[in-house]
């Protein structure tokens, strides 16, 4: 499935239709260049989930927690300076993937092998137009 934004502006209906499409899944691996807009699209869906917490790149924290209006966990990690898997294996990796509750992952090239079976890839794509395109 591929979800076209055309601007900034119309992000959070882009995040509702994510959202409406997610299905079963719980571990999002969120995949693009940087600058792409992997945070950006996760805080808007986050938003549209009633986060009212404030949402940022978890860069140095690795991981931040949220919780829905309906008091869902919400994992979001950022693994661009990891260096070595042990580091992950160190935070316990295992009790955030396997909780059951929604993990949004940036950068899950550098986990990839800690990933779940059913992880549900998505990519977020700057397009030439400047316009992103969400795709799972």
């Amino acid at each position: 499935m591929e979800i076209k934004i055309e601007s900034i502006e119309k992000i959070h209906d882009a995040a509702k239709e994510f959202i409406r499409n997610m299905g079963e899944g719980t571990v999002f691996a969120m995949y693009g260049s940087m600058g792409a807009g992997k945070t950006t699209f996760t805080k808007a869906v986050c938003e549209c989930l009633g986060v009212t917490d404030v949402i940022n790149s978890p860069t140095f924290a690795i991981v931040n927690e949220y919780r829905s209006e309906s008091s869902e966990l919400i994992y979001h990690f950022d693994f661009y300076r990891i260096k070595k898997l042990e580091e992950v294996y160190d935070m316990g990796y295992e009790d955030y993937f396997y909780s059951g509750a929604l993990c949004f992952i940036e950068w899950p090239e550098l986990v990839e092998e800690l990933l779940p079976e059913d992880t549900v890839r998505v990519t977020v794509k700057e397009n030439e137009d400047g316009t992103r395109s969400i795709i799972f």
